[in-house]
C-alpha cells in the first residue's frame, strides 16, 4: 500500500482540471506573482493533491527555469517525506538526466526539507532562478534545496514539456500558455 501511495504523489495517470484560475482570492505566496493555473492530480480516481501556481507577468512557459514562481500542492493523501523525496527523483529523470550520485544528493536534501504531509497540508515550492528551493507550510519555511540544477529539474516535474502529466501542466500553466507553446 505504501508503494501505491508513494507513486501516487506524482506518476499519476489522471487528473482533473479547475477551469478558472482567477477563481478565489487567496494571496500569492510570492509577491510580484499571480495565479496562472490549477489542477487536482488523481490515481485511480482517488484525490492526492490540488496544484496551484504562481508566476510572474510575462511569464514564458518554455523558459521556466529562467523565471520565480511558486508551485502549491494541497494534498489529499499522507505523504512521507521520503516517498516525496524518492518519487520525485524519479520524475526529475524525466525532465533530463543526471547522475545517480545527484540523485543521492538530491533525495537526501529533499527529504530533510521536506515534512511528512496529511490530508489538508499545503506544501509551497518557491523556484528562484540561480538559488535553488524553498519549502514553507503556511508562512514557515519547513526546508530547502540551495542547488539551482535541482530546483530546475524539481520544477520541471510539473513545467517541463517532457512532465509525466502533460494534461496537469496545461492546466497549471492555463493563463501563460501562448499558440504555438508545448
Amino acid at each position: 500500500m505504501k508503494k501505491i501511495a508513494a507513486c501516487a504523489l506524482l506518476a499519476c495517470v489522471t487528473a482533473t482540471f479547475l477551469s478558472n484560475p482567477a477563481q478565489g482570492s487567496e494571496t500569492t505566496p510570492l509577491p510580484g506573482t499571480v495565479l496562472a493555473g490549477q489542477g487536482t492530480m488523481r490515481f485511480f480516481g482517488l484525490e492526492v493533491y490540488q496544484a496551484r501556481l504562481w508566476v510572474s507577468p510575462g511569464f514564458a512557459p518554455e523558459r521556466y527555469g529562467d523565471q520565480p514562481l511558486a508551485l502549491a500542492l494541497t494534498y489529499q493523501r499522507n505523504f512521507t517525506a521520503q516517498a516525496i523525496a524518492k518519487r520525485s527523483i524519479e520524475e526529475m529523470r524525466r525532465v533530463a538526466p543526471f547522475s545517480n550520485e545527484q540523485a543521492e544528493r538530491w533525495q537526501a536534501a529533499l527529504q530533510a526539507a521536506l515534512p511528512d504531509v496529511k490530508p489538508g497540508d499545503t506544501l509551497t515550492g518557491i523556484y528562484s532562478p540561480g538559488g535553488g528551493a524553498v519549502f514553507r507550510m503556511g508562512d514557515k519555511v519547513v526546508g530547502e534545496v540551495a542547488d539551482p540544477e535541482f530546483a530546475r529539474l524539481f520544477f520541471g516535474i510539473w513545467l517541463s514539456p517532457n512532465t509525466s502529466e502533460p494534461a496537469l501542466r496545461q492546466a497549471l500553466l492555463a493563463s501563460r500558455s501562448t499558440a504555438g507553446s508545448p
